[in-house]
């Protein structure tokens, strides 16, 4: 609602101008998508999937799901329109609703709405350094200060297992100590007992053994690589051995951007790589890395009072009803090339519609009444400066087509 959806769309548009700015272009995403799709790609033993997911039967018996995130949903497209084949790094970007059935709170709300971007095609840790940094300055962009990055690598088919298996023997151990999800996830994804909120199942984690110990050599020197750039330029973050996320598909770098502002719910904005998910959906093998901000959660942490919110150059303010007839193609005109001009139709109080105007955050007011008909000048008042001079009626669309370059 207006003027929180003000400020909304600015946040939205500094955050499409700076992805473009870094090669990306945007994708529209469905809303609707095969249930098999998120099973697939998510996991279908996690919460998502289990849980969370609003999912129905069409006249065909075809079972679709309203997307619970995106990431699954641009990979889908990726195959589906062969974008490897038409470039060799894809950077994609999307904007919009997901829909999740879980117990609406603070900053999360059953539908909810996602900034993200996905890599395809790049496997070397620049890519992820870059688009860390690229996270960073969005959010210094919207003056959201005081992140705190945390990281952790997920190992690789390779060296996971390994690791998968050292974990479940160190959790059976415990096992009674465990929420009933995560006794049912060990044998096929003990992981997850680690991102579980349960408070038994966190204090049981932490003594849990930790994947760093358990890297192969080219994940060791891929999440190596990175913090090295990180430290480079100065972008200061956690390793964080605890942090799996929510989702399977990752591999090597995962992340949290996290804010103290929001509570429990604190992560603002998570990803990471996930190089075998376009192959697990059918495509060619291709690396992959990416990230989605949760919006409603990220303006909790803006003042929408301090972004600008939208407004037309100058206010027409007639004072009767011939000067509405005399402003109203002038208006017409005017708004043909750009949303220029406001015209007030309501025969209020010169005081009220100037009153209105400083409000609505014009730069100029235009007044035109009896005397300015008869003189053929209307009076132009600058709103910031409060300087008022006089404009030639009959090259009134002119006169601030000129201000408006100027400006």
């Amino acid at each position: 609602m207006p003027p929180d959806s003000f400020g909304w769309r600015a946040v939205e548009n500094k955050f499409r101008n700076l992805l473009e700015g870094y090669g990306f272009a945007e994708l529209r995403l469905a809303f609707l998508e095969p249930t098999e799709l998120f099973a697939r790609s998510i996991g279908g033993d996690t919460d998502i999937v289990e849980k969370e997911m609003y999912t129905f039967l069409d006249r065909s018996d075809r079972s679709l799901t309203l997307r619970p995130e995106g990431t699954a949903s641009v990979v889908r497209a990726f195959n589906q329109y062969s974008l490897d084949k038409i470039n060799e790094i894809n950077k994609l970007y999307y904007v919009g609703p997901m829909f999740r059935y879980e117990r609406p709170q603070k900053g999360r709300y059953r539908q909810f709405h996602q900034l993200g971007a996905e890599v395809f095609g790049e496997a070397s840790y620049y890519q992820d350094a870059e688009t860390l940094i690229m996270l960073a300055q969005f959010f210094h962009a919207v003056s959201v200060e005081g992140t705190v990055l945390h990281l952790n690598s997920l190992g690789c088919e390779d060296c996971r297992p390994a690791y998968r298996d050292t974990l479940r023997s160190y959790l059976v151990a415990d096992q009674e100590k465990l929420c009933p999800d995560c006794r049912r996830r060990l044998a096929e994804n003990p992981l997850r007992a680690l991102d579980c909120k349960n408070s038994q199942c966190r204090e049981v984690a932490l003594g849990a053994p930790l994947i760093s110990e358990t890297l192969c050599p080219d994940c060791n020197a891929h999440f190596s690589g990175l913090c090295q750039l990180l430290d480079g330029v100065g972008l200061k973050y956690q390793i964080n051995p605890y942090l799996v996320r929510g989702l399977d598909y990752y591999t090597r770098t995962t992340f949290e951007f996290l804010a103290g502002d929001l509570g429990a719910q604190n992560a603002v904005a998570a990803g990471g790589r996930y190089d075998r998910l376009v192959e697990e959906l059918g495509g060619r093998s291709t690396p992959a890395f990416g990230f989605a901000i949760g919006f409603e959660r990220l303006m909790m942490l803006i003042d929408s009072r301090s972004l600008p919110l939208p407004s037309s150059f100058a206010a027409l303010i007639p004072i009767g009803a011939e000067a509405l007839r005399e402003l109203f193609p002038i208006h017409v005109d005017l708004n043909r090339e750009a949303a220029m001009t406001t015209l007030f139709f309501q025969p209020k109080s010169l005081k009220s519609q100037m009153k209105k105007a400083d409000k609505d955050g014009v730069r100029y007011t235009v007044i035109v009444g009896s005397d300015e008909l008869r003189e053929r000048e209307a009076l132009c008042r600058n709103m910031q400066t409060r300087e008022q001079f006089k404009l030639p009626l009959d090259r009134l669309g002119e006169a601030l087509r000129e201000l408006y370059h100027e400006h």
